[in-house]
């Protein structure tokens, strides 16, 4: 049985209600949360007028001590969870502040004022120092995108890269050529939606991804989805990763193209896919290139283990995907110049895959393996 009631809220020394003032009212009932109850009483000042200004930020790599509030500021509710969510709600002289915490370190901060001037003043304040510095080394930022106990959710985080030319001799000759001209694509070369990138565990495909991230800031924005066999169960969170963010990460004019990234989707992509997860290819598909990828410029990148011979034919019908690489095992040769000196002899007549290679550098033991027979059924 639900629990109807109504909460006024008035915020420290809140001025007397003027004729441009809206009253508000709000319904609690046992679904609701004491994180719902702090945004409800942080937006009441704004929604009645007493407070009629608002400025709104996010913070990636947030303090663990920092304080995020402003002189004067005393502290009303605080809301936490197991999960590391934590939500605070802050009030002073003529100014509230709620300040939202997640468990990745992220936070979001929103302060309504009497005016213009002081909710900038209590944001700044609120946000000095509270961020840690990025990394120094090259870098590039990627969203990720999971489903939360709280609905879809985004996070912005810088990811080191390295550039192409840095990392090309780590990829067999066999797919350099068309790699060189993937990382050199702009959105005026854009011909299907779907990247596919096909090989062997230890090959670098995440760290191919990385480096097209890097690649194409200039015009593309990469996401990286956490949990894609939710994103195509649910039509609600895939409409929110689909269509629901157009905004920047750093309040610049954001690119215009988007790069959703699946991980390790075998199961999602196989030729028997359409039993094994319902309308979830169906779902891909009319992203890529249906309905619903109309008007909104999409790609999405799928990295898989899988035989192409095992994927579904309609993921890889001609014109459908934006680029089809093998991203495989470095033939013997190339893997013997990769580590050069007295390291070559350790390479078997198989090759090497990029991860065994590292290994072997490292001195680690590493058992010759061959190639597995599926592997000259690969493009």
């Amino acid at each position: 049985m639900s629990v109807v009631k109504e909460v006024h809220f008035s915020p420290d020394r809140e001025p007397r209600p003027s004729a441009e003032e809206l009253p508000m009212q709000v319904w609690l009932d046992d679904t609701d949360t004491p994180a719902d109850v702090i945004d409800a009483m942080a937006l009441s000042p704004f929604a009645t007028g007493a407070q009629p200004w608002s400025r709104s930020t996010n913070l990636g790599r947030v303090r663990a001590g920092a304080p995020m509030t402003a002189e004067g500021g005393r502290l009303l509710r605080v809301a936490q969870h197991t999960d590391g969510h934590e939500a605070r709600l802050i009030a002073g002289e003529g100014w509230t502040l709620r300040v939202v915490r997640h468990s990745n370190r992220s936070a979001v901060l929103t302060a309504t004022a009497v005016s213009e001037e002081l909710a900038g003043a209590v944001l700044a304040e609120a946000t000095r120092g509270a961020e840690e510095p990025g990394p120094d080394q090259d870098h590039v930022r990627m969203g990720f995108w999971w489903r939360s106990s709280r609905g879809p959710y985004r996070s912005a985080k810088p990811i080191t890269t390295s550039p192409w030319d840095q990392i090309r001799d780590n990829y067999p000759r066999t797919a350099v050529g068309r790699l060189d001209a993937l990382m050199t694509m702009t959105d005026r070369d854009v011909t299907g939606r779907l990247l596919l990138l096909h090989g062997p565990p230890g090959t670098g495909k995440t760290t191919l991804l990385r480096t097209l991230a890097r690649e194409w800031a200039g015009w593309c924005q990469v996401d990286c989805v956490l949990d894609p066999e939710l994103l195509f169960s649910d039509p609600g969170y895939l409409m929110d990763v689909a269509v629901g963010w157009d905004g920047p990460d750093d309040e610049t004019e954001g690119p215009r193209w988007r790069l959703l990234v699946l991980e390790d989707c075998d199961e999602l992509i196989r030729s028997e896919a359409k039993q094994s997860t319902g309308q979830g290819l169906s779902r891909l598909l009319n992203l890529t290139d249906g309905l619903l990828g109309q008007g909104r410029d999409v790609l999405v990148a799928i990295t898989t283990n899988e035989d192409l011979n095992r994927l579904h034919p309609a993921v890889v019908r001609p014109g459908r995907c934006l680029a089809q690489v093998e991203i495989g095992r470095l033939d013997a040769a190339q893997a013997a110049r990769w580590l050069g000196g007295t390291g070559a002899a350790a390479v078997g007549t198989g090759g090497a895959t990029l991860a065994e290679l590292f290994a072997l550098r490292d001195g680690r033991h590493v058992e010759p393996s061959e190639p597995s027979a599926s592997t000259g059924l690969y493009l």
